[in-house]
């Protein structure tokens, strides 16, 4: 195999979640993608200085551990290689983030739960089309709600309280609209 195919087959997997990384890393090996795994911005940067042949792929779970978001990830990888095809994978999904996502490198942006069809499928959609089915549906209350709570608490670097103040509700408020919508 040429440095070329190499590269185009290797994928960093950027999450911090040590067992969700394993199994993604399992599945996508078994795909014949050599897999490496980083679980914040500081091994990120040393795989890069470090990697000869550079990765092709990559998964950035938006919410790292101790950090406000992966996209400080993604516009790192961006940089490195703007080839790079970037996966954004994340429980918080917003409209706002997918769209930083997208502006800093990303080349699609998945809500959890998602699966390796569905990442690699995301892979292949790298260019975009315009063949996508437009709805006729107005945007919910909830929906809006979700995404100005979403949008606020990735400003606050995921800080519930300063999150709640900024939104002037009550943090057991918020806390309770967080935990209805299930996120991870």
């Amino acid at each position: 195999m040429t440095e070329t195919a190499e590269a185009e087959r290797q994928l960093l997997i950027i999450e911090d979640d040590a067992a969700f990384a394993r199994t993604l890393g399992k599945s996508f090996e078994r795909r014949s993608y050599a897999v490496t795994h980083a679980s914040n911005a500081d091994e990120v940067e040393r795989l890069l200085q470090t990697h000869a042949p550079g990765y092709g792929y990559a998964v950035v779970d938006l919410k790292l551990n101790g950090e406000a978001s992966g996209l400080a990830c993604v516009r790192m990888l961006h940089r490195h290689n703007p080839k790079m095809l970037i996966v954004v994978l994340t429980g918080f999904a917003s409209i706002a983030t997918a769209v930083e996502a997208i502006k800093l490198g990303a080349c699609h942006y998945l809500a959890k739960p998602s699966n390796t069809d569905d990442i690699e499928a995301a892979f292949g959609r790298a260019t975009g089309t315009t063949e996508v089915e437009l709805t006729n549906r107005s945007t919910s209350i909830k929906t809006l709600e979700w995404e100005r709570i979403h949008e606020t608490l990735a400003e606050t670097g995921f800080n519930i309280s300063e999150t709640a103040r900024r939104l002037g509700m009550h943090r057991r408020t918020l806390a309770r609209k967080l935990g209805k919508q299930q996120v991870k």
